[in-house]
């Protein structure tokens, strides 16, 4: 399993800083072109429900649970996936890495931020963001990939899918959890906060909060 973590700034329109980018991380990069989009019948079940790190005081919403379940894409050998969420500073940052499939399924703890040294330091103002995911060959082949959205709120009622066409509104606003609204496609094997035509909530309790949904 080759990991490359977020040691650098990513600027998406720039092709000095994607060649950096494949540099640093080999075959996972940005440049996706030319890479069907999965099929409906192979779409896996991602979500990236906001956690902590244990024994890690303050760490609370700075980290993610990644999964992706239900993986049907035939002849898939490995995955390639790319976190990219924006700062309050303004600039981007990258969480790259593959992992090589033992199973229809699969779990990373992502970091929003950096680690030295067994310090951590967490990105500000981390909002919204993009998951890709790439399945490729024995060979190395790019064989499908799929991006999805995320949205990271806390202390608000609305919940809301970055594109606009879902919102789940809570009774009360809970103080201190967060919570991830994104397209997962498949319907997630793990709990949510509520999932319905392929989009679902997460949130960091792990515990089901009420309310009411609205799609378009």
């Amino acid at each position: 399993m080759t990991i490359c973590r977020n040691i650098f700034k990513i600027d998406l329109g720039s092709r000095k800083h994607e060649e950096i980018f494949t540099d640093h991380c080999g075959s996972i990069s940005n440049r996706g072109g030319g890479v069907p989009e999965l099929s409906e019948s192979e779409w896996p079940a991602i979500s990236l429900t906001p956690t902590n790190k244990p024994g890690v005081s303050g760490s609370e919403g700075h980290w993610l649970n990644f999964k992706v379940e239900k993986i049907n894409v035939p002849g898939a050998a490995s995955m390639d996936y790319l976190l990219v969420y924006s700062t309050s500073d303004g600039g981007q940052q990258g969480v790259p890495g593959k992992v090589v499939l033992a199973g229809d399924s699969l779990e990373k703890m992502l970091l929003l931020g950096s680690e030295s040294s067994g310090k951590f330091r967490y990105d500000a103002g981390v909002e919204q963001g993009t998951m890709t995911i790439t399945f490729r060959n024995q060979a190395g082949k790019m064989l499908g990939k799929l991006s999805t959205e995320f949205h990271l709120q806390s202390g608000v009622t609305e919940l809301t899918s970055v594109d606009g066409l879902f919102k789940y509104t809570l009774d009360k606003a809970p103080k201190g959890i967060y919570f991830v609204t994104l397209k997962t496609y498949a319907e997630p094997v793990t709990s949510s906060v509520f999932w319905q035509n392929g989009y679902g909530v997460f949130s960091s309790d792990g515990k089901a909060h009420t309310g009411t949904v609205s799609s378009q």
